[in-house]
């Protein structure tokens, strides 16, 4: 059997460096995501277009505007009057007005109610609520910064003092990119099993490797153990990527993160050689793959949208999903560290889905061309 075994795990590493597909969704593919995501994908909301209208100049409204000009977040553009910038906002020319009223720098003065309208695009309601976050925010230090020239002190009802943790500089990067892991693992893990399998009923290989002496048991492990190689050889490259071109910490174990990716890579294999007892022509076993592996890693599995923000039956669906477990213990690992009781329940939920989609490969396949 180990003789039989060794040369099967050959024959799937001759044939993954003979095809070049293989290389190119196992490595190609997976640095092309995280430039892409890394670089080109952003939930940082930053130079954002605002028009300000200062109806009566005065050294508050200058002092106010330049607050503005001087945050990272907005790229300011002034307007003679409020008409022309609605007009402007009406083009989508800008996403916000900043509106300074008259009467601004005698209410600011005296009861620190100055009338500051602001006007949100809110087509993208995301970007509205950060625009509009961000305007109250140069709000505050305005009038903490005005209060201090006067020689006194702002004096708010409750004095916010607010702490962010596990990623203090707030970059959506650091948040993206161990994400994007899971969804890189299950094209590696399922789409490429199911293609290669698929592509071997194709060309008759697989019906050739039929009349050989090997056992259904030997051509399972023979097609999982080399990809599974090449699926921690893609990981790899993921996490080196993360780490030394995007500069995201990790702050966990590395020899709990590659553990936890090999059974998450045990469950994305056995779905993929689930998918190709079910389809044997590329293109079938291709689409089936996107749609029941890659798109429900990338929609639900909590790597972009907040599962808690989701519908109470599409959170139910989330449970499903094996992306959604290795997600939080990615996030975790990178960002917080290890924290067992986030890594525990989602590992042991890795462990029983590989065990489950592996066991209903080795029940339903047999040795015959039916």
């Amino acid at each position: 059997m180990n003789t039989r075994l060794v040369g099967l795990m050959r024959k799937e590493l001759l044939q993954i460096v003979r095809d070049p597909s293989a290389i190119a969704i196992a490595f190609v593919l997976p640095v092309v995501l995280l430039l892409i995501f890394g670089y080109g994908v952003s939930l940082d909301a930053k130079h954002v277009l605002v028009g300000v209208v200062v109806d009566a100049p005065t050294p508050q409204t200058q002092s106010f505007v330049a607050g503005m000009r001087r945050s990272e977040y907005f790229s300011v553009q002034t307007f003679s009057d409020i008409h022309r910038a609605r007009e402007a906002l009406r083009e989508r020319r800008i996403n916000g007005i900043v509106w300074l009223r008259g009467d601004f720098s005698r209410l600011a003065l005296t009861a620190g109610d100055a009338p500051v309208g602001v006007v949100v695009n809110g087509v993208d309601a995301n970007d509205a609520r950060i625009l509009e976050g961000y305007v109250q925010g140069v709000w505050a230090q305005w009038l903490e910064r005005e209060a201090q020239l006067r020689g006194g002190r702002l004096t708010l009802p409750v004095d916010l003092q607010s702490r962010i943790w596990y990623n203090p500089a707030v970059r959506s990067r650091d948040y993206l990119v161990p994400g994007l892991i899971a969804v890189i693992m299950t094209l590696i893990g399922a789409l490429l099993t199911a293609l290669v399998v698929a592509r071997e009923w194709e060309r008759g290989t697989y019906e050739a490797l039929m009349a050989t002496p090997v056992s259904m048991r030997e051509i399972l492990l023979g097609k999982v153990l080399p990809y599974f190689v090449l699926g921690m050889g893609g990981m790899a490259l993921s996490v080196a990527m993360a780490l030394w071109l995007f500069h995201v910490p990790l702050r966990g174990s590395a020899l709990v993160l590659f553990g936890s990716a090999a059974l998450f890579l045990l469950a994305a294999l056995g779905m993929g050689l689930l998918i190709s007892t079910a389809a044997k022509s590329q293109f079938v076993a291709g689409l089936i793959a996107i749609i029941v592996t890659f798109l429900p890693a990338f929609i639900l599995s909590g790597f972009i949208f907040d599962i808690r923000s989701m519908p109470e039956p599409i959170q139910i669906i989330t449970h499903i999903i094996a992306a959604r477990y290795f997600v939080a213990i990615l996030q975790t690992v990178f960002l917080a560290g290890n924290v067992w009781s986030v890594i525990l329940p989602n590992g042991a939920a890795l462990l029983a889905m590989a065990l489950f989609f592996l066991g209903i490969v080795a029940r339903l396949s047999r040795k015959r061309l039916d």
